[in-house]
């Protein structure tokens, strides 16, 4: 079944559960309200497809977002707006791939190094271009880059 199939029945088994999945269905009915814009090209009246690509793709940049403003939050001594940002980063998380878990990122990094041959921060966009094709939506590049900054300092 297709993300975006999976998000649309996700949606009407939390209306069904009533008051206690209200905050899942306002996520996922905000996150399916993106897709379809996305999937609305521009001046056309006919919608693209929308594959399970643009739809990590979309999660994972609303993840990022939440995440963002959860230590904005935190900062401004908000932890029940962090709080509600961190349930909508569980709800939307479903939607991802499995996480690649720190050994498996570190071990890509290493690889991406000698594969490229780079000794320098000079040649950093060369081991992030081996990398983010391999990571994509199942790890935080973010992180990547400070770990092949290390790597090469």
């Amino acid at each position: 079944m297709a993300l975006m199939d999976t998000i649309q029945e996700d949606i009407k088994t939390a209306m069904r559960a009533g008051q206690a999945e209200k905050l899942t269905v306002q996520t996922l009915r905000m996150l399916k309200s993106h897709l379809l814009m996305l999937g609305k090209a521009k001046g056309a009246d006919q919608e693209a497809p929308i594959n399970d690509e643009k739809v990590i793709e979309s999660v994972g940049k609303m993840v990022k977002q939440r995440r963002e403003s959860i230590k904005q939050f935190t900062d401004a001594s908000r932890p029940d707006l962090a709080e509600q940002e961190q349930l909508e980063i569980d709800i939307l998380s479903r939607y991802l791939p499995k996480q690649l878990s720190d050994d498996d990122v570190l071990a890509i990094v290493k690889q991406a190094i000698a594969e490229s041959g780079a000794e320098s921060m000079k040649e950093m966009g060369k081991v992030m271009g081996i990398i983010t094709p391999k990571v994509k939506g199942r790890a935080d590049i973010g992180k990547i880059s400070q770990l092949v900054k290390k790597s090469l300092a």
